[in-house]
């Protein structure tokens, strides 16, 4: 018996050590858990592809996989219905969650859809200035102090949060709503404002209408396609060579590429593991992309914004909210010329209909009077508006220009600047190199010469 109870005593002990040894295998750790989650999600989003097809204007699939919605949108939001706790009950709320709240509510922010295709998602960026602008106009335009105050934190305000931006290198459509709002908005009240004081003649009216729709239509053609590089390689168009120049084959671990019109005696080598090139012995990485693993023409360049590599890249412009390239840099400085036109032409309109008797320059420093109607004091809080917006446009179009007329895009002015090849005129207004500079009109030419890449347009060029 004796025997028996130690026995059965060391049993239990057994099988309690045997269940929280059980217990502990259970608990996964942070990556099991992740991957459960996502191998769910991927079952979600899978049993949901033939549901994708059928979904009604107003169904969509969330960033769950789930097919919600947009009436429930207010539905089931745990991670803010936490945060109005905590915030009810004076408790700090972490970071996570809201980044976790600004998740839900933009991918439940949307409209409906007649495409097929279901409801279709906003950017949250584009609202604020749709809300805001107007508002800190009206406000502006009470008292000049307001106005000078407004007028000078607007511009501070756009800069932080290009700086925020630009920082995350995320896409944000804040500038282009900005931008394009500004241009109707504006056009809006020139109609509302000005046009019932009898000084503007129809021609005129015309003469701005017709302005700022052909600013629209280049907008819309900036927005295409700027000539993303295919991540193929082989099919990579290079200046010089054919396909049937680049070989697939790998020895030793290198790909060689043999283009067309080369000297024979350079074999340009990549290699797969760190992508160094190598052409003869000098070795050079500037034309192999590590992100897109694909050989670029000369002058490309990779954008972290777009994760795409862009022929000839000059800079990814934040008001068209698309990189500036060579199939779309012609259409980009039409559009800054148009824009600039429009801009002071509606100026110089306003001003001659508000401040009668004087010239526009001196108009636009002293009006007297423009204060006692809200509509007139309204019209040339505008002015002033379009005016700092004209400045920074002018300020884009000139370094245009120059960094045109000298052959140079503006990442390689950026280059140049770092590693000390280019020399600086004007405080740095002007940056000269000599590695692709044949004189002024030679420059331009070749500018002008640019063959655009093309692709059928969709509806997302335009956001």
């Amino acid at each position: 018996a004796r025997t028996g109870g130690r026995f059965s005593r060391s049993c239990v002990k057994c099988n309690k050590a045997a269940k929280r040894g059980s217990e502990r295998d259970l608990l996964p750790d942070a990556a099991s858990l992740l991957r459960v989650y996502k191998e769910r999600s991927m079952k979600k989003k899978c049993s949901n592809e033939d549901e994708e097809g059928s979904l009604c204007c107003c169904e969509y699939i969330n960033h769950h996989g789930e097919k919600t919605h947009i009436l429930a949108s207010c539905c089931d939001c745990e991670d803010l219905d936490e945060a109005c706790d905590r915030c009810l009950k004076g408790k700090s709320i972490s970071s996570q969650s809201i980044e976790r709240v600004s998740a839900t509510i933009s991918d439940r922010l949307r409209i409906p859809w007649l495409l097929g295709t279901g409801a279709k998602k906003i950017d949250i960026t584009i609202l604020p200035p749709l809300v805001f602008l107007p508002i800190f106009l009206h406000i502006a335009a009470l008292h000049f102090f307001l106005a000078l105050t407004i007028l000078t934190s607007l511009p501070i305000l756009v800069l932080w949060y290009y700086y925020v931006t630009h920082q995350k290198k995320g896409r944000t459509l804040f500038f282009l709503s900005l931008g394009l709002f500004s241009l109707g908005y504006m056009y809006y009240l020139f109609l509302t404002e000005i046009m019932p004081r009898g000084t503007i003649s129809s021609v005129q009216v015309i003469l701005l209408t017709t302005s700022l729709v052909l600013t629209l239509v280049s907008v819309a053609q900036t927005k295409k396609d700027p000539g993303y590089l295919r991540t193929d390689n082989r099919n990579t168009p290079i200046k010089g060579a054919q396909k049937n120049s680049i070989s697939p084959c790998t020895v030793n671990g290198k790909c060689e590429i043999q283009p067309v019109g080369w000297d024979a005696s350079t074999t340009l080598h990549h290699s797969t593991l760190n992508g160094k090139m190598q052409m003869g012995q000098n070795e050079f990485q500037k034309d192999w992309c590590k992100v897109c693993k694909i050989l670029r023409p000369p002058r490309s360049g990779h954008c972290r914004i777009c994760a795409n590599c862009v022929p000839r890249l000059d800079h990814h412009c934040i008001w068209i909210n698309n990189c500036v390239g060579q199939g779309n840099h012609r259409a980009f400085i039409l559009t800054l010329f148009l824009f600039l036109l429009t801009s002071l032409y509606g100026i110089s309109l306003t001003l001659s209909t508000i401040c009668r008797g004087q010239s526009i320059f001196m108009a636009f420093f002293y009006c007297p009077g423009v204060y006692k109607e809200h509509s007139t004091a309204l019209s040339f809080t505008c002015v002033w508006y379009c005016a700092i917006v004209t400045a920074g446009m002018g300020y884009l179009f000139l370094i245009q220009l120059i960094n045109i007329s000298y052959n140079i895009t503006e990442r390689e002015t950026r280059f140049a600047l770092r590693d000390k090849t280019g020399d600086k005129y004007l405080c740095g207004l002007i940056i000269k190199t000599d590695e692709y500079n044949r004189g002024l009109l030679n420059n331009w030419k070749e500018f002008l010469q640019l063959q655009p890449h093309r692709r059928k347009p969709g509806i997302e060029d335009l956001v």
